[in-house]
């Protein structure tokens, strides 16, 4: 529910009545004065969905919006056409309107200090998490990580044509992710050096981390997913803060992964996952911005960005948009590649493990590990784990997984099969072992 409260100058109260009637819109209005000026206040409760329609009336009937409009959230309103209006309005899709956006976006806000420290914060406890390989704690890092402020608050500036907004989110976006990775990384030396984790620890074998060590095709879903579903929660009464841990869920562990690999001398894993980590942050903002200019929200200037301030400063947004439509060009690119030799990988496997000589064993897992930064590298080593129950020795799978691996995809790889042994309840011999 909320409640319109708008100044009407005496020549155009009767008009805006006769407009407000004729929607069936229940009201009140008392005397007021607004800049010296005598006039009418009207209040008018009405369902949320209705705040656009109304407020279109109101121009319509000569309403001046920027002398004095008020809306306000309420818990409720009784008067004679209130189930009239939630019925009416109750199918309506009705994005907020373009200063009740902006209003919603300013509230996300937090000043620079406090949020560099809750960067921080999340930052840290990401990375104990991967570390000691808890997802529950990673959650915990998003739960707390304010990133989904900055975020959706560009993507309102771009949107609606605030410059002050887009530049100052932007910023603080790039400040909080360069936050996190160094407090990751200064983390990761103290407990590397304290010894309170083996410095031999092998980081890639850590499930958590393994998962970002570079952009993929399920990561791409998500991170576009998370900025579709922010925008939306944005520009209508849903919610924003569940969203928000999916954008945290994004972009904190991928940040601690990156600090990580500077504290392990690992160049490879940290390009990596930093690529993935400006991939994730571009898409996200993206994907909200393309949600948000589907609800026909625009700029009132079409050159609201360029509208003041020196040649050099145009010029530096330009090589800036550029250099970040490259960025994501060649990720995508290196990505895809990636992809089709992953898919090639696993037609491969299991077409081998379809053979009848290979009948008591079942593929359980397939990972693939490139030797350059992130999804620039070649491939080096396919590593195949793979299930059975029986206690003999195994067959030697690792040279026809090689050979076939090889002809399909053209590259020389290593292949390392993994055997992993267990039993089955329906097992009548006794030598079945775990």
């Amino acid at each position: 529910m909320r409640l319109i409260r708008i100044h009407v100058s005496e020549d155009r109260c009767e008009a805006v009545a006769e407009a407000l009637d004729g929607e069936q819109i229940d009201f009140v209005r008392q005397r007021a004065w607004s800049e010296g000026e005598e006039g009418w206040l009207i209040e008018a409760p009405v369902p949320a969905d209705a705040v656009g329609h109304v407020l279109d009336v109101l121009d319509d009937a000569g309403v001046d919006a920027g002398r004095y409009t008020v809306v306000v959230s309420a818990e409720t309103a009784r008067t004679p056409h209130t189930e009239l209006l939630f019925e009416r309005f109750a199918t309506d899709f009705d994005p907020l309107t373009r200063p009740e956006l902006r209003s919603k976006a300013r509230d996300m806000s937090q000043d620079t200090r406090s949020f560099l420290v809750m960067i921080l914060l999340s930052a840290v406890v990401a990375t104990a998490g991967l570390l000691v390989e808890s997802p529950a704690i990673v959650v915990g890092s998003m739960v707390i990580a304010p990133i989904v402020g900055p975020v959706l608050t560009a993507t309102v500036g771009a949107a609606t044509g605030d410059r002050e907004m887009l530049l100052g989110s932007l910023g603080l976006q790039v400040a909080g992710l360069a936050v996190a990775v160094a407090g990751a990384a200064g983390l990761s030396l103290l407990l590397r050096t304290g010894q309170f984790v083996p410095r031999t620890l092998d980081i890639t074998a850590i499930e958590l981390i393994a998962l970002r060590l570079a952009p993929d095709p399920l990561t791409v879903v998500v991170v576009l997913a998370a900025g579709a579903a922010g925008a939306i929660g944005l520009a209508t009464k849903g919610p924003t803060s569940v969203i928000g841990v999916m954008i945290a869920a994004a972009l904190i562990p991928t940040a601690a992964t990156t600090g990580i690999a500077v504290a392990w001398r690992e160049p490879r894993i940290a390009v990596g996952s930093l690529l993935l980590l400006i991939l994730t942050m571009i898409l996200i903002n993206v994907a909200a911005f393309a949600v948000l200019w589907g609800l026909e929200y625009r700029p009132s200037d079409e050159g609201w960005l360029f509208s003041s301030g020196p040649t050099a400063r145009k010029q530096a947004a330009i090589v800036a948009a550029v250099a970040l439509i490259a960025i994501v060009g060649l990720v995508g690119a290196a990505s895809a590649q990636q992809v089709v030799f992953d898919r090639t990988v696993n037609a491969e496997i299991d077409a081998v493990f379809d053979d009848p000589d290979y009948e008591e064993l079942d593929p359980v897992s397939v990972r693939v590990e490139y030797g350059g930064p992130g999804p620039f590298g070649e491939p080096e080593t396919v590593t195949v784990t793979v299930s059975r129950t029986d206690d003999g020795d195994p067959p030697q799978v690792a040279r026809t997984l090689d050979d076939r691996i090889g002809e399909a995809t053209d590259h020389e790889v290593t292949v390392r099969v993994r055997f992993v042994e267990y039993q089955r309840s329906d097992d009548e011999s006794p030598e079945s072992f775990e």
